[in-house]
C-alpha cells in the first residue's frame, strides 16, 4: 500500500514534465535529485568493484604475461624456462601507482555495475520530453548499445593478447620485456574504450536514418569511403603491427555498417508503406505528377459539353424613396 502514493506522485510527475507545466526550478531540482541517486548507485558499485579489483587486473595482466612467456620460450630455444614467473615484468614508478590503479578499475566496475541504475536515471529525466514513438526507438537503441560496446571491448581484448606478444618481439635480445603498471593498465583500457565506441558507429548511422536524415539508398551509395575509413581508423587504432588484427577489426565495422544498412531499408520500406503507395518515392518539397488517362475500369475523364443556360428574366426598376417626411408620423 506504501508504493501507491509513490506510483501515483511519479507518475504525476512524468505527466506534469511532459505537457511542459514544470517550471524551471523544478526541473532543476528533478535534475539534482537524479544525478545524486545516480552518484550513489556508481560509489556503491566502486566499493563492489574495489572487492573485485584483483580479479580484474589480473585478467587485464594476462595478455602481457603470456606475451613475455612466449618470448622467454623463444629465447630458450622452443622450451618453457624452469620456474618462470611474471612477477617483475610490470613495476610501478610511484608510491601510489598501485592504489591508482585498483582506484581506477574500481570505478570501472562500478560504472559497468551500476549501468542500469544511472542509465534510469537518465532515461527518467529525458523521457518525458520525447514522443511515444521516439520513447519506443530509444528503448531499442539503448538495449542494443550495452551488447555491441561489449562486443567492441572483447574485441580489443582479443587484439591485445593476440598482437602484444608480436609488439614486444621488436625489442633486442638483451632487452627485458618490462612495462609501468599504471601505463599498461591506461593502454589496454583505454583501447578497450575505444573500440566500444567505434562499434556504436553503426548504431549512429540507423538512428539518423529514423531521424530522417539520410535514406539507406544514400547509406548504400557511401559504402565505399566508409570501408575505406574503417581500414584507415583500424590501422590507427590497432596497436599491432600484423595486418590481422586491423584486418579483423574493419571487417567486423562493415558488417555492422552494411547490417545497419539493411534496417534502414526496412525503416525506409515502413516509412513508405505508411505514407502510401501513390506519395511514398517523393520528398518534402516534390509534388506529385497529374495524370489525366483513366483508371482501369474508370470512366474516362473527357469533359462533358457545358449546356446553355435559360435567358434572365428582365430586371424591374427600383420604385424611388418616399420623402422624409412621409415615412414616419408624429409618433414615431
Amino acid at each position: 500500500m506504501g508504493l501507491l502514493p509513490v506510483r501515483r506522485r511519479r507518475r504525476e510527475e512524468f505527466e506534469r514534465a511532459a505537457d511542459g507545466s514544470m517550471t524551471l526550478m523544478e526541473h532543476l531540482r528533478e535534475l539534482r535529485d537524479r544525478l545524486f541517486k545516480a552518484v550513489l548507485g556508481v560509489v556503491a558499485g566502486m566499493i563492489l568493484g574495489w572487492f573485485l579489483s584483483d580479479f580484474v587486473l589480473n585478467l587485464l595482466t594476462d595478455p602481457f604475461c603470456a606475451a613475455v612467456r612466449e618470448i622467454a620460450i623463444d629465447k630458450n630455444g622452443g622450451t618453457p624456462p624452469a620456474d618462470w614467473t611474471c612477477d617483475g615484468h610490470l613495476i610501478q614508478l610511484k608510491a601510489g601507482a598501485g592504489l591508482q590503479v585498483r582506484l581506477q578499475v574500481s570505478m570501472w566496475i562500478g560504472l559497468i555495475v551500476a549501468g542500469p541504475i544511472w542509465l534510469y536515471q537518465l532515461w527518467a529525466f529525458i523521457a518525458p520530453g520525447l514522443h511515444r514513438h521516439e520513447r519506443r526507438w530509444a528503448y531499442a537503441f539503448a538495449g542494443a548499445a550495452a551488447p555491441l560496446f561489449a562486443l567492441g571491448a572483447l574485441l580489443a581484448y582479443v587484439v591485445v593478447a593476440q598482437g602484444l606478444a608480436l609488439l614486444l618481439s621488436f625489442a633486442p635480445d638483451d632487452t627485458a620485456s618490462t612495462l609501468e603498471l599504471t601505463g599498461y593498465i591506461d593502454f589496454i583500457t583505454g583501447l578497450m574504450l575505444l573500440f566500444g565506441v567505434a562499434f556504436e558507429f553503426p548504431l549512429a548511422i540507423l538512428l539518423l536514418n529514423v531521424a530522417g536524415v539520410v535514406s539507406a539508398k544514400k547509406l548504400l551509395s557511401w559504402w565505399r569511403v566508409i570501408v575505406f575509413l574503417f581500414f584507415l581508423f583500424a590501422a590507427v587504432a590497432t596497436p599491432t603491427a600484423d595486418p590481422f588484427g586491423m584486418t579483423f577489426l574493419a571487417l567486423a565495422l562493415s558488417a555492422l555498417y552494411f547490417g545497419a544498412c539493411g534496417l534502414a531499408a526496412l525503416n525506409d520500406k515502413r516509412r513508405a508503406r505508411k505514407s502510401g503507395e501513390s506519395f511514398g518515392n517523393l520528398s518534402d518539397d516534390e509534388i506529385s505528377p497529374l495524370s489525366f488517362e483513366p483508371a482501369d475500369g474508370a470512366e474516362s475523364l473527357a469533359a462533358e459539353p457545358v449546356a446553355v443556360a435559360a435567358p434572365l428574366p428582365p430586371v424591374e426598376p427600383v420604385a424611388a424613396p418616399t420623402p422624409l417626411e412621409r415615412r414616419y408620423d408624429d409618433i414615431t
